[in-house]
């Protein structure tokens, strides 16, 4: 039997294992169960691919990623690794191809679709399994951001093979998340490996959300102009119009969200997986489990849900771990909309409170004055230092004491409610405190109010800033479908002198170091090659995007840029030497080896 470091060899063609890998592989081989917690772009992969291919029988792996399945299945043919998945988008006679080849042990990885997995047993049990993969475990949390309820029946698995290892991946997992996890899939026992959450190579940003498709659009053709990029936007209107705002401007993009043609949301998702410099616009429908290296950036046009959700949304940016930038718009209007969304959404009060906690660390994150990767980490129980690399810590905020500025909108909100028993949105509150003459002013008498024309100290957006703020610190709420606002208990504290707030002033125009862009990086990267080397690199990137095209695969599933840039640099000349390229494993150095050296063979 071929040893772990041998299987990596000669299939993936890389000389030895990254971090954590080579233990949680050691476990599995061994039949221990095994938790991974490994950020997006660490080689969680890899983790249950080489062991599958170690142990006797084919390695299950339970994905809910149906739409992705196929590229999975390509990359791993590429790799001379003999696939199949069995999920809805098979054909009879196909999916008894798949069946047959698994009884008949053909198979090194079989992909499954969670909710198909009991109509399943009978099949796997007439064949051999080395191992379960369950990949994105977080979806078994039922306070995550992610679940999904087939993820409950997994228990299944170590009742019916309790020989049998599991590994257990995801991306993201807080402390309560991992419990669960442990307790709902039974790996009490499992072997647990928890990975930095940081990725260092991803800087993050968070601005005022003012005119926020202009902002959007300025960022991208200041910073990322002709990268591939992903928006997230709340609703599928939002998504539509986005992608349409970007296209109109210049800049390609696509739409992706649940209430599309199934057709047109795998043909967009091709492309975008296939094409360089597309920007994909989408609900959080899509990304989990996008494999694509280089995601420049991932901005969002509306608040994230939670912190767990934002930072694996953010994760699929710069998994090539080059400079990659996650960007969002956040503004006083989305701290109403996902407060309104949970006290109206369906579920008991337990579950709000939930929901309600996961939304103030997303406030908490976005409201901070400090650094905002040192927050994000301690928020997975991570300790950091401060990265210097985020906005806060480029261009550190101001804060000023805001209590009387706090307290003068608490008294507005209270004179109001005293007179006429009636509570209003931001919009009426600023008014009055800027001692607007408005037709709703004068029909509402707030003109006479004590606190009339009082707030002059700043101006509309202050004003906004400051009532954002405060909804995030809970000193005041937004209620109802219109958002009016009311008082908190802790208003009451600090409106009455018991407490002082402290507020950050946003930047209007923010003027960040900007993240080195892909284009600079590539440029960086070339500087530090010869001329003949960068030529023999851009002949080499031609040869591959062609490569593709002709199988209708992504260009890194051929071979990725930094295996490119060593071939250009060493330009190996024999397929022995080209065998000892990082990233040139049997399988490859078979289908592409002479091909590869005819390209380098070619003179300037």
């Amino acid at each position: 039997m071929a040893t772990a470091q041998q299987v990596l060899e000669r299939v993936w063609g890389y000389p030895e294992f990254r971090g954590q890998q080579q233990e949680i592989i050691d476990a599995l081989v061994e039949g221990r169960d095994a938790l991974v917690l490994m950020p997006t772009g660490g080689g969680k992969s890899l983790c249950y691919q080489v062991p599958a291919l170690v142990r006797e029988g084919t390695g299950v792996v339970i994905s809910p990623l149906i739409a992705l399945m196929q590229d999975q299945v390509d990359a791993l043919a590429q790799l001379g690794v003999r696939a199949a998945y069995l999920n809805s988008t098979l054909d009879p006679d196909e999916r008894r191809l798949v069946e047959q080849q698994y009884v008949a042990g053909e198979l090194d990885l079989l992909y499954l679709a969670p909710e198909r997995l009991r109509a399943t047993i009978p099949l796997l049990q007439r064949g051999k399994v080395s191992l379960f993969a369950i990949d994105e475990a977080h979806c078994v949390s039922q306070w995550g951001h992610d679940f999904r309820p087939d993820y409950l029946e997994l228990s299944i698995l170590h009742e019916q093979w309790p020989d049998v290892p599991r590994a257990a991946l995801t991306a993201t997992a807080t402390l309560a998340t991992r419990d669960e996890i442990v307790e709902r899939l039974r790996l009490d026992d499992a072997a647990k490996f928890v990975s930095s959450f940081d990725r260092p190579n991803i800087q993050y940003r968070i601005v005022p959300k003012d005119r926020a498709r202009d902002s959007l659009m300025k960022f991208i053709k200041a910073e990322h102009e002709g990268d591939a990029g992903i928006v997230y936007c709340l609703s599928r209107k939002s998504v539509e119009q986005t992608a349409e705002y970007l296209s109109d401007r210049g800049i390609p993009a696509l739409a992706y969200h649940a209430g599309m043609p199934a057709t047109t949301r795998a043909t967009n998702q091709a492309r975008f997986l296939r094409e360089e410099g597309l920007v994909m616009c989408a609900t959080i429908a899509f990304g989990m489990g996008i494999d694509k290296p280089d995601v420049r950036f991932v901005a969002h046009l509306d608040l994230p849900k939670s912190v767990e959700g934002y930072y694996q949304e953010t994760g699929r940016a710069g998994r090539d771990g080059l400079p990659s930038t996650a960007w969002l718009a956040y503004g006083l209007q989305d701290v109403v909309q996902q407060r309104r969304m949970i006290e109206q959404g369906e579920g008991d009060d337990f579950y709000k409170r939930q929901q309600s906690l996961h939304l103030d660390a997303m406030l908490a994150l976005c409201e901070t004055a400090g650094c905002r990767r040192q927050m994000l980490l301690d928020y997975f129980g991570e300790t950091s230092q401060p990265c210097g690399n985020c906005d806060n810590c480029l261009t550190p905020p101001e804060t000023w004491d805001g209590t009387v500025a706090a307290q003068k909108l608490l008294s507005t909100i209270v004179r109001i409610d005293r007179a006429q028993r009636r509570s209003f949105g931001a919009g009426q509150l600023i008014d009055i405190l800027l001692g607007r003459d408005t037709d709703r002013i004068a029909q509402n008498r707030h003109n006479e109010l004590t606190t009339y024309g009082i707030g002059t100290e700043l101006d509309e957006p202050g004003w906004r800033s400051v009532v954002r703020q405060l909804l995030a610190m809970n000193v005041i709420r937004a209620t109802g479908d219109y958002g009016v606002l009311r008082m908190t208990e802790r208003g009451a504290s600090v409106l009455a002198g018991g407490e002082q707030v402290q507020l950050r002033t946003d930047v209007r125009e923010q003027r960040v170091r900007a993240s080195r862009t892909s284009r600079a990086s590539r440029a960086a990267e070339l500087e530090s090659m010869q001329p003949d080397q960068v030529a023999r690199f851009e002949r080499l990137r031609e040869w591959r995007r062609d490569t593709a095209r002709e199988q209708s695969v992504p260009a890194y599933v051929v071979f990725n840029d930094a295996t490119l840039r060593e071939l250009a640099i060493e330009r190996p000349d024999t397929l022995g030497a080209l065998a000892g390229i990082s990233g040139v494993g049997r399988s490859k150095l078979e289908q592409y080896g002479d091909e590869v050296l005819e390209v380098l063979a070619l003179r300037e």
